[in-house]
């Protein structure tokens, strides 16, 4: 913002910073600190058709069901998993700039989701470097090798196994699966790793290959366009966008066409087990148990309780 006398500019979201030109004293430099307000959402819902318009309409916050989806995303095929009458809930809080009611920042807490009646429950905790992560209320890593389902809100249009293909009527094993979504929806990496291809690759028109570890490679096809920062050689992390969804080499329409390779053999992404994650650290379950109480207050504090908490007995059925 520039005025008669100076201008002021911010480089965090709670400090502006003002160069005025003083009459006796030149130009200076002054700090000011907005005043950042924060709020803690709780929001529980029903899921009728899409958890995606289940969340819209229950008040979520666009970032916090992002990342709502990633964590879940570890253990919950979205796509073929959740039914009618399921319930979804999740813990945030939320930043706003006092002056201007701006959000500044979005950070999930918690996630829950009841599927079928069995319940699934994670928390954050980044207390410190080597402990930052989800895990469920005993200190099990929420996190997987790979992500089942690296979109968000698409339709399971083909599965893994024999079928008459679409464009040239023959049939034959169909190696991946495949997720019908609009043109331009993003797509991300399953699991970190190393891009081994990038590029166009015949029948799968736009394809990307990441290598994950010995055992685990993914490829990705029929992309629209592949993100800029992503060729061959390059490490991408587990969620990161490196496409977008299209209909290009042989295909019949707008679909992301996914494979897991184990041990370069392709295997059914929907079925196949997957290696989860690590525990939290020893010397740091006390301080995360501290974490899991603080979200059950927060909610016991509102009249209600999580649906999740039954598992292990932290709240009463």
């Amino acid at each position: 913002t520039i005025a008669e006398h100076g201008f002021r500019f911010s480089v965090k979201p709670d400090i502006d910073i003002y160069i005025l030109r003083h009459p006796d004293s030149g130009w200076i430099a002054i700090n000011a600190i907005r005043q950042i307000e924060t709020y803690v959402a709780f929001i529980q819902g029903r899921i009728n058709d899409s958890i995606y318009r289940a969340a819209l309409e229950a008040g979520v916050e666009e970032a916090a069901f992002n990342e709502y989806v990633r964590v879940m995303g570890f253990s919950v095929d979205f796509q073929r998993e959740v039914k009618h009458g399921d319930k979804f809930e999740m813990m945030y809080t939320i930043d706003r700039d006092s002056l201007s009611g701006d959000v500044v920042s979005v950070e999930l807490k918690y996630a829950g989701i009841s599927l079928s009646g069995d319940q699934l429950g994670f928390f954050r905790y980044d207390r410190t470097k080597n402990a930052i992560g989800w895990y469920d209320e005993n200190g099990n890593s929420a996190a997987r090798t790979l992500i089942r389902t690296p979109i968000s809100g698409a339709r399971l249009s083909s599965s893994f196994g024999t079928r008459k293909h679409p464009v040239n009527g023959f049939t034959a094993m169909h190696k991946g699966v495949d997720f019908a979504a609009p043109k331009g929806t993003p797509i991300i990496a399953a699991g970190s790793g190393m891009v081994r291809e990038a590029g166009w690759k015949g029948s799968y028109g736009r394809y990307v290959r990441i290598k994950h570890n010995a055992t685990y490679d993914t490829a990705y096809a029929h992309m629209t366009r592949i993100a800029p920062h992503i060729s061959a050689g390059s490490r991408v992390k587990q969620g990161e966008i490196i496409g977008y969804v299209g209909s290009t080499g042989r295909s019949t329409g707008a679909h992301l066409h996914y494979e897991i390779i184990v041990n370069n053999r392709q295997v059914n992404p929907m079925t196949v087990r997957l290696p989860t994650g690590e525990q939290i650290n020893p010397e740091d379950l006390n301080d995360f148990k501290k974490q899991v109480q603080m979200v059950e207050a927060e909610v016991i504090a509102r009249g209600t309780q999580r649906f999740a908490a039954a598992v292990s007995g932290l709240a009463t059925p």
